[in-house]
């Protein structure tokens, strides 16, 4: 991923918590106090929070997805850089089953069944609705359990315009809430890590459910903490929501969790 920019005024000034109130500063409204710290652009908190998660290499990780076809899980170690490597369990429509990835090699395989192998780029092959081609796309939900949530927080600072949501509580903590949403042509093809095929694949996977744009939340917490990515797709088929927590950050041993 990028480098996101940061400095040390901004990292001085990222999450200040009002002592009294409790608010995040970052979250404060634009009539504020006079004399009182500027609050700092969205888009910088994100691309802070980004950097600082990147920079730590590992993180545990819990998604889920709802919508129309179902429920999905996951939960476990993600693990990215020199090590590459993600332990997860998963329940889809196929049932109950382990992710593994180790140098960008993936397997994952349900109970009672045999290893299903793709490789990073080929990671929505492994979708239980994915079609023939290892190459196409299948609606992300693979490519988001092996891509790093730093890195995704990176890309919508980058191509998303955030609005503050303001102050609230997300487990027992006081964080910023940011919201936005972008077209999908222009998110997607934003996206120069993938090839001009996968691009189109997944534009035109879009297109074919009448999806325009994908809207984001982000929450970042004190001490420039990505806590929560949110993407929400309104289609033909219905919303779809996937929502990913990182409760833990670190590079710790990348063993699965104990369920769903």
């Amino acid at each position: 991923m990028p480098p996101a920019p940061r400095s040390a005024a901004l990292v001085a000034a990222l999450l200040l918590l009002g002592a009294s109130a409790g608010c995040s500063l970052l979250a404060a409204p634009a009539g504020r106090t006079p004399g009182s710290p500027a609050a700092v652009p969205p888009k910088q908190v994100v691309l802070s929070a980004a950097q600082a998660l990147d920079d730590v290499g590992g993180a545990r990780i819990e998604v889920v997805r709802e919508g129309p076809a179902g429920r999905r899980t996951a939960s476990g170690t993600l693990v990215w850089g020199p090590r590459d490597e993600a332990a997860l369990t998963v329940t889809d429509e196929a049932g109950s089953g382990q992710l593994a990835m180790k140098d960008g090699a993936i397997d994952l395989t349900y109970q009672g069944g045999a290893a299903k192998h793709a490789e990073r780029a080929t990671a929505e092959s492994l979708d239980p609705t994915a079609g023939p081609d290892p190459d196409g796309y299948a609606g992300g939900w693979t490519t988001a359990l092996v891509t790093a949530p730093g890195s995704r927080a990176y890309a919508i600072a980058q191509n998303v315009t955030l609005g503050s949501l303001g102050a609230e509580q997300l487990a027992g903590t006081t964080v910023a809430h940011y919201q936005g949403s972008a077209p999908v042509d222009g998110f997607v093809g934003a996206d120069r890590e993938s090839s001009p095929q996968r691009r189109a694949a997944t534009i035109d996977w879009y297109r074919q459910r009448g999806v325009t744009a994908i809207a984001f939340d982000v929450w970042v917490g004190p001490g420039e903490r990505l806590l929560r990515l949110r993407e929400t797709v309104r289609g033909s088929d219905g919303t779809t929501v996937t929502t990913t927590d990182v409760p833990s950050s670190g590079t710790g041993d990348a063993v699965p969790a104990a369920g769903g």
